[in-house]
């Protein structure tokens, strides 16, 4: 594994990031990230999306929401997509795009970063907890909201 790197989103690499595959199984949890490059689209200021890079290939992609006035204290620093393409899972691409955000995070002057995910067997949360995330509540629709301290 080359050095792994962070660039922002971008017309030159969305495409890349777009065709990033999945396990069998985990379609229900992840949202394309064409989604996600909508969202930024009418919250510009907030947004923070970055392309992971091996070398020169796209393995994943994170989004991040950095929103001081959100009215609840998870939706101000919160991890809403990762996506890491299948052949690249369990190599670190994860984590370092975790730690990236929660760095993101601590140079705005954040203590706790979130995400919130959805039980399942193929979904996210040993993952979620392996990088330091801890169950701190739950949405009105059952989901878990996770914290990480920074």
């Amino acid at each position: 594994m080359a050095e792994l790197r962070l660039e922002e989103l971008s017309a030159s690499n969305i495409v890349a990031a777009n065709a990033l595959s999945l396990k069998p199984g985990q379609e229900q949890f992840v949202s394309p990230v064409s989604y996600s490059a909508a969202a930024v689209v009418s919250n510009p200021a907030t947004s923070w999306q970055r392309v992971v890079l091996d070398g020169d290939m796209v393995v994943g992609f994170i989004m991040g929401n950095f929103d001081p006035d959100a009215e609840h204290e998870e939706f101000r620093s919160i991890l809403w997509r990762i996506n890491v393409d299948a052949d690249d899972q369990g190599r670190g691409v994860g984590t370092f795009a975790v730690r990236a955000l929660a760095d993101e995070a601590r140079r705005r002057g954040l203590s706790r970063l979130f995400v919130i995910w959805e039980s399942g067997e193929l979904g996210p949360e040993q993952f979620f907890i392996r990088s330091g995330f801890n169950p701190a509540g739950e949405t009105q629709y059952g989901e878990t909201i996770g914290a990480l301290e920074l």
